[in-house]
């Protein structure tokens, strides 16, 4: 089993931006000092929900202070920028980091983003299978040139190719966040594993598992393959003695940032995106996910991984909104939650 961090970098009530980038970045270090497997980097746009606006910069930066844990975006958002230019900055830091980069990219949502970057509405709604195509080549072959509906250009070299790498040679790793079965089909005909979001649980992670596997297996992947896809999911972890006491820690700090981060994003056409109760949707959060004692966790993620044959995780572990209580959890996650899963 491999147990990473999920990093949103949120901005909690009466907190700076700069206080959440700098709790973001010690979160990572923290993850791999207590053996955590891996570091995973949020993206958002002008929202205090999360505070980092590009996933792949923060990534580099917690690279050049790692040298074991594998970094990843989870995610870059696709339809606010160029295939070809988020792949160049993957393909760079898959050479430079020797292989430990992981690139996730996500469809988004229907925020004013798209607006600001000028890529317009449609690169959400429609146009998200051709630039995940064109970023796939890019990552994957020599001279790479378009002539799609949205991007067109002449043929032009892969600079620098991850085939080439000194000691990560290979495939730059990719992941696809599926929130619908559509995104699910789409992943599973590219071979891609998917990212699976906190709030959905056990029982709709495994159906989107199963959904991806006969997809994989129509277009020609093997069982074998598929049944080591790789896919992650997505969830909060907080340990602490007791179920309650682990529970109130998030209760005290989630709905506050839920509330205000959530609750600013705006769309670009104006269109209603009703918001969950915060303190329910945390209560939904403690209910689903690795909350409590040491012995607790172990168990919810085993069971996890039995019903969805998942065993790659990314645990929001900030839910504190405090530095020094994230460092301790990190730390807590990897002294008495992981020696209980390598029984």
């Amino acid at each position: 089993m491999h147990v990473g961090s999920f990093v949103l970098a949120a901005q909690f009530p009466g907190q700076g931006q700069g206080e959440a980038l700098h709790r973001a970045v010690r979160t990572g270090v923290a993850a791999e000092e207590a053996g955590l497997d891996s570091v995973w980097f949020a993206e958002h746009h002008f929202i205090p929900y999360g505070t980092c606006p590009s996933a792949v910069t923060l990534a580099a930066l917690l690279l050049g202070r790692t040298s074991r844990i594998r970094v990843g975006t989870a995610v870059s958002v696709l339809p606010t920028q160029h295939p070809v230019a988020l792949g160049e900055q993957a393909a760079l830091l898959h050479h430079a980091a020797q292989g430990r980069f992981v690139l996730g990219v996500g469809r988004g949502g229907p925020w004013v983003d798209l607006e600001v970057f000028g890529t317009g509405l449609a690169a959400y709604e429609t146009e998200f299978p051709e630039a995940l195509d064109l970023l796939l080549r890019w990552l994957r072959e020599p001279r790479v040139g378009a002539a799609g509906e949205r991007y067109a250009f002449r043929e032009v070299a892969v600079v620098p190719r991850p085939a080439e790498a000194l000691h990560g040679g290979g495939d730059v790793p990719v992941l696809v966040a599926c929130t619908s079965p559509a995104t699910v089909r789409l992943a599973a005909a590219r071979g891609l594993p998917m990212l699976l979001g906190m709030h959905s649980g056990d029982e709709e992670k495994a159906e989107m598992v199963q959904l991806w596997r006969r997809t994989a297996l129509a277009a020609g992947m093997s069982p074998a393959e598929a049944d080591a896809a790789g896919h992650v999911s997505a969830g909060v972890a907080q340990v602490d003695d007791t179920p309650r006491a682990a529970a109130e820690v998030l209760r005290r700090a989630l709905p506050g940032a839920f509330r205000t981060g959530v609750g600013a994003m705006e769309t670009v056409d104006g269109r209603r995106r009703p918001m969950r109760d915060p303190e329910a949707y945390t209560d939904m959060l403690c209910a689903l996910h690795p909350v409590g004692p040491p012995r607790l966790c172990a168990d919810r993620l085993a069971a996890t991984a039995e019903r969805t044959g998942i065993s790659r995780f990314a645990l929001l572990v900030e839910g504190s909104g405090d530095l020094c209580g994230t460092e301790w959890n990190v730390k807590r996650i990897g002294s008495e939650v992981l020696p209980l899963l390598a029984r």
